[in-house]
């Protein structure tokens, strides 16, 4: 007798269909993690043909090209590392989704590279090493140098979560291929402790804006008996302020130096706060329509300067940090003397736009789990205490940028947000107004003298971890030292296979 046929059953195949649609999720799964590499592959391929277009056919091409590609990289590089800092506190204070922070990010970070980012492309690209003591044909490869080897660590700072500063990597990779190549003696030194003391005095700055804003929030509108009328008073000043202080700054940046006087410039800038004022009101009046008189209400109010001073700070970032990027690639244009700029301080607008689309590049592939990290995780932040962090920010940014100091937007983010977190805990422990106003809270529910905070718990919901301020020193101390080794070792590589 023949055996019976085997018969798969429905309970078998139902099996098999499962493990099918699994393997194909797993699939999914890995190639996901592989699309944004991918994406920003095709960037760099994309900057080396679009600079192929400028100088094709002419000589020192394949050089410029060469550059190119290791710009869009750093440039992506700053995207994923530097630009958390603009809009992290606007996220963790829950002001914005992820998806509105990094669309506004990439809008502003362009139009801030394309539109105020010469000077400080000046900086980086001439002023650090005196391009006139060194020779043309090795300044190109110093600069390729710089940028391979700040390209690599701010990568691998990336990928281990570490808050690293790209404006000190670059400046430290210049400074390390440059004595590499030639010796200390073209450095411009003095140039290096006017940098070296605005990353120290930065931060500090930023700080004591950031606490000095937050006071006035608290004293003005928090400890208020009426804190709605009191946000309908003043949340449009600050909006007027900002967009003062912003327009003020563009005149400066766009217009030609000496044009003109700095009274004309103040006035500018109070003229447009003033309208901006008159345009605020009505729509902070009608926000705060029927909100309860609670702290939570004014969340609603702060939201739309938030969401202001993130953009204002993209701005400025970009303004600022774009030159970490472009500045050796403007550098090696000129050296080999193509590209279409007029002297080494200006830089050809395709290389300004190499720059600007790879910061928002690498915002948008990588920027997001940073960005959970600087808003969420550094410290308790919520609209009213992110507005000031992020404002105090924008404005230490744009003067540094303004006086084509490039400092480290990190830095001064960063010392924003400590100088509100210790403003918060000598506010918590001396305030006689918040002790007061508490009191009379306790009396008003009926309720016995209030416990002091337990110093434990004061220093998790108050203040900035003690851990994220030791990790952001040591890596102060490590980027410029570490980039400088490496851009040198990578010089001398490439001097002995190339040159």
């Amino acid at each position: 007798m023949p055996p019976r046929p085997t018969v798969l059953t429905k309970r078998t195949l139902d099996k098999d269909l499962d493990k099918i649609t699994r393997a194909e999720d797993a699939a999914k799964h890995v190639l996901r993690r592989l699309v944004a590499p991918g994406v920003g592959l095709i960037f760099v391929g994309l900057a080396m043909l679009f600079a192929g277009v400028y100088v094709f056919d002419r000589p020192g091409a394949v050089l410029v090209v060469a550059a190119a590609a290791l710009a869009g990289y750093m440039a992506m590089n700053i995207g994923a590392n530097d630009v958390t800092n603009n809009v992290g506190a606007a996220v963790g204070a829950r002001a914005m989704t992820m998806s509105q922070a990094l669309v506004i990010a990439a809008i502003f970070e362009v139009l801030g590279a394309t539109i105020a980012g010469g000077e400080v492309v000046r900086t980086i690209s001439s002023n650090i090493v005196d391009t006139v003591q060194v020779p043309q044909a090795l300044l190109g490869w110093i600069m390729m140098a710089a940028l391979m080897a700040a390209a690599l660590w701010i990568n691998l700072a990336t990928w281990m979560n570490a808050p690293v500063s790209t404006t000190h990597a670059i400046v430290g990779a210049v400074i390390g291929a440059g004595i590499a190549a030639v010796g200390p003696d073209p450095v411009n030194w003095r140039v290096m402790v006017e940098i070296t003391s605005s990353w120290i005095t930065s931060p500090l700055i930023g700080g004591l804006i950031a606490a000095g804003l937050l006071y006035l929030v608290k004293t003005l509108i928090i400890y208020s008996d009426d804190k709605i009328a009191a946000a309908r008073l003043w949340v449009p000043v600050l909006v007027a302020v900002m967009a003062g202080g912003f327009m003020a700054y563009m005149v400066l940046q766009l217009s030609p130096p000496g044009k003109y006087p700095s009274l004309t410039i103040i006035l500018i800038g109070i003229g447009i706060g003033l309208v901006s004022w008159l345009a605020a009101r009505p729509l902070v009046l009608a926000q705060a329509r029927n909100l309860e008189n609670r702290n939570s209400s004014l969340r609603v109010l702060f939201r739309m300067p938030l969401i202001g001073s993130a953009a204002l700070l993209s701005f400025a970032h970009g303004a600022n940090d774009v030159s970490n990027a472009v500045g050796p690639l403007s550098a090696i244009v000129h050296s080999v003397g193509v590209g279409g700029g007029d002297s080494i301080g200006h830089p050809p607008l395709w290389v300004m736009l190499i720059g600007a689309f790879g910061i928002s590049v690498g915002l948008l592939l990588f920027g997001p789990r940073l960005i959970r990290l600087v808003g969420e995780e550094i410290t308790k932040l919520n609209p009213m205490r992110a507005c000031c962090v992020a404002l105090s920010t924008a404005f230490t940014v744009i003067v540094a940028s303004w006086l084509g100091l490039p400092v480290s937007t990190t830095h001064i983010a960063v010392g924003s947000v400590f100088g509100v977190g210790f403003f918060r805990e000598w506010y918590t422990r001396h305030s006689k107004r918040r002790i007061t106003y508490i009191r009379s809270k306790a009396e008003s529910f009926d309720i016995d003298e209030p416990e002091e905070p337990n110093v434990h718990e004061t220093r998790r919901r108050y203040l900035v971890r003690r851990s994220h301020f030791m990790t952001i020193i040591a890596a102060w101390i490590i980027t410029v030292p570490v980039s400088a080794t490496l851009a040198a070792v990578i010089y001398w590589v490439m001097f002995a296979l190339f040159v």
